[in-house]
């Protein structure tokens, strides 16, 4: 463990409330979008749908599973989905989408195909569509987008990674991440990165999540995410999802709502890419 944290983080009710409330009122800065749709890809069983279902729990303020969460080593999740996150009693739904999907395959005959993918991003692929890889999303396919609006689109994706997996996943793998990543940048879309089960990394972590970022061993697999990826590890965030908790805790209240904030400030950078007053602002450059 690190005597000085890598990044610093305030472990407070305060500090919970303060992003809870941030989060609840955010809203995009484009005229016409009322909510930022972010798009979760990783491979099968890195922990999207529970990523989904513990950013619900927090707002519900006790652990439910929103999203369907499976076991197997086959994608649970077969068909696109949006959870509408919602808010603290009686607020109401916050300007957060999170997309979930079928996992990722180091080839294209199990997982989700990159064409595909596209097609969700563009906006085409309609709601609930069910991704097969010998049916791919064509303009014949039902409820096709044939004209996506702003708000139709993906406007930040996020790329979920297991720790506890990352020596294990296959070489094909990062060239799967790589040509996503290319593919993705090239429609403009900005990219970030979640880190699941870091606890079941470190046992110190696991005993106490605030010692996250003291922790050389989380760091050092932070690193190797990044290189999976080919992105910096500065997009990248470690999380603890809920599993068999029935009950939030502050601290991992905390570091999902860290990862949410750093989600939206990229979706933030989409809109203002995509609005016509902030055009002259230049685009992020990866």
């Amino acid at each position: 463990m690190l005597t000085t944290p890598w990044r610093d983080v305030t472990w407070t009710e305060e500090q919970r409330t303060s992003l809870m409330e941030k989060l609840s009122s955010y809203r995009p800065c484009s005229e016409g979008v009322t909510q930022a749709r972010v798009l979760l890809l990783g491979p099968v069983g890195s922990g999207k749908s529970s990523f989904i279902s513990s950013v619900q729990s927090v707002f519900n303020g006790r652990v439910t599973n929103q999203a369907m969460v499976g076991s197997s080593s086959t994608s649970f999740t077969k068909k696109l989905q949006s959870f509408n996150i919602r808010g603290e009693k009686e607020k109401g739904p916050t300007g957060l989408v999170l997309c979930d999907s079928m996992g990722l395959a180091a080839g294209e005959t199990t997982g989700l195909a990159l064409h595909d993918i596209l097609s969700i991003i563009k906006g085409h692929a309609p709601e609930g569509h069910k991704f097969s890889p010998d049916q791919p999303v064509r303009s014949e396919t039902a409820g096709y987008v044939k004209k996506p609006s702003l708000k139709d689109k993906i406007h930040c994706v996020v790329f979920v990674v297991d720790a506890v997996k990352i020596q294990s996943y296959p070489k094909g793998l990062s060239t799967t991440f790589q040509q996503l990543r290319e593919h993705i940048s090239d429609l403009g879309v900005h990219q970030v990165a979640l880190l699941t089960h870091v606890d079941q990394v470190c046992s110190e972590t696991a005993k106490d999540i605030t010692k996250v970022y003291h922790s050389s061993v989380i760091q050092d697999t932070m690193t190797k995410a990044g290189s999976l990826l080919g992105m910096s590890t500065s997009y990248i965030v470690p999380v603890k999802n809920y599993s068999s908790e029935l009950d939030v805790d502050v601290n991992t209240d905390i570091l999902l709502l860290s990862a949410v904030d750093h989600i939206l400030q990229y979706a933030d950078l989409y809109f203002q890419d995509n609005t016509p007053q902030y055009t002259e602002l230049g685009k992020l450059d990866y």
